[in-house]
């Protein structure tokens, strides 16, 4: 049973995440019709636009496109790490019982899919997109669920969340080994000299948010220039922010009493301003306030609705224009490969592996969960916009011409999924007739 305390801030990440699925989609739906519009060279002429610093001895300009993928999206991917090491150390991946489920998941979530993709390429230029369907979009599928209510279990929204985010570990891994340039090896070495320091600040419990972006963004550009994908950065800096407060609940009610009576007891102007005095102690009130936070919580919640309503929108915007006209130019062979990844390749693949390690008594589902809504979530996970364009990108950074190809193949993947894991979720409606493994 899923207790109470856990349930109020994950319903907020649920409705949160539905949300920006939402948003998601109109970001998207506004790009393909912007790019196949009489205004598509203008589309075009805006994310290629360059921007940046540039002086007698200094130039750094990229693409705003580039700032998106480069920029932006390492912030979501900090957000991202920050969600992993919560859920590695104190929610649902931080014990193996835990773990199992979700974990058995993803791995046939990952390795079926990437086993379609190179089984059925029959071109060598366009290998190097074998890790595109590998990772869920958790938007887009918890909107899907959330549009269901109460026809699907909260524990189900867990399981999708959970192997979501170890699909995302695979993805930052994959990124990080494959789809990284040649390596600056002095530069990477300074970058990770200071994510030591970092770490070691971590380590005895001190924190500054001022601190971590002036390193953070050093760390970065490092990254960004030694020839690892700077995203790479965005997790690996997440986990330096601690998750443990520097006083406890006692401690602090104890203080906010003391606060609370000296404000009450301290002068009060007769002008609409505060006095020294409560200045003074609503500055106890903020520094005692601090100290009981947990960095990594109170960081998550405050970038949480910035990637979700800015960021993602943002990316799709940015990345979803696609010239559907243009079907002389597109590869056939790569859209259809990429759709039967991840529409049949998510959704056997999770379906199968989940079925022989319930059978070999490797995991147990939880009762309220049925087969056919494990099948449904299964083809929901085969919905891989953002992660999935975002390696897309990167695979076919040196061959552009299938880029295009791959987002559509992706787009096509993603909505034929939604609709398919939608649909058996719909007619899974009988609570009381729960299938078994």
């Amino acid at each position: 049973m899923i207790k109470k305390v856990f349930l109020t801030p994950f319903q907020k990440f649920v409705k949160i995440e539905s949300s920006s699925g939402i948003l998601l989609m109109l970001a998207t739906i506004v790009a393909l019709i912007w790019a196949n519009s009489p205004f598509g060279d203008v589309y075009r002429e805006i994310w290629q636009y360059d921007i940046g610093i540039v002086t007698q001895t200094f130039e750094f300009k990229k693409p705003l496109i580039l700032w998106v993928n480069d920029g932006l999206m390492a912030i979501f991917f900090f957000l991202i790490g920050l969600e992993i090491k919560r859920e590695l150390l104190i929610g649902e991946l931080n014990s193996p019982k835990k773990i199992a489920f979700p974990l058995v998941g993803a791995i046939g979530g990952m390795l079926v899919p990437v086993a379609f993709f190179l089984l059925l390429n029959q071109n060598a230029d366009t290998y190097k997109g074998w890790g595109i369907p590998m990772a869920t979009d958790i938007a887009f599928s918890l909107a899907i669920l959330n549009v269901l209510g109460k026809r699907v279990p909260l524990s189900l929204k867990v399981f999708l969340t959970a192997f979501a985010i170890v699909d995302d570990i695979g993805a930052v891994l994959v990124i990080a080994i494959f789809y990284s340039g040649t390596i600056n090896i002095t530069l990477l070495l300074i970058a990770v000299v200071m994510l030591m320091f970092l770490y070691y600040l971590s380590f005895k419990g001190y924190y500054s948010r001022f601190i971590m972006f002036f390193f953070g963004v050093i760390i970065w550009f490092l990254f960004l220039k030694s020839g690892i994908h700077p995203t790479v950065a965005g997790i690996l800096l997440a986990f330096s922010v601690p998750i443990r407060q520097k006083i406890d609940t006692s401690t602090f009610l104890e203080q906010l009493e003391n606060v609370y009576n000296d404000i009450k007891n301290s002068s009060v102007l007769q002008k609409p301003i505060l006095s020294t005095e409560q200045i003074q102690h609503i500055d106890d009130l903020e520094d005692w306030s601090s100290k009981f936070q947990s960095p990594l919580q109170h960081l998550e919640h405050n970038l949480h609705g910035w990637v979700a309503y800015f960021i993602i929108p943002i990316f799709a915007l940015a990345n979803a224009g696609v010239l559907i006209g243009g079907a002389d130019n597109l590869d056939i062979a790569l859209v259809t490969n990429i759709v039967i990844c991840l529409v049949l390749g998510k959704g056997i693949g999770i379906t199968s592996i989940v079925m022989f390690a319930q059978k070999i008594k490797l995991i147990e589902v939880p009762n309220e969960i049925s087969f056919r809504q494990i099948i449904g979530v299964a083809f929901l996970a085969g919905i891989g916009f953002t992660m999935a364009i975002f390696i897309a990108s990167l695979a076919f950074a040196s061959t552009p011409e299938y880029i295009d190809s791959a987002k559509i193949g992706i787009l096509i993947g993603s909505f034929i999924s939604a609709i398919i894991g939608y649909i058996i979720l719909r007619l899974d409606s009988n609570k009381s007739a729960k299938a078994t493994i």
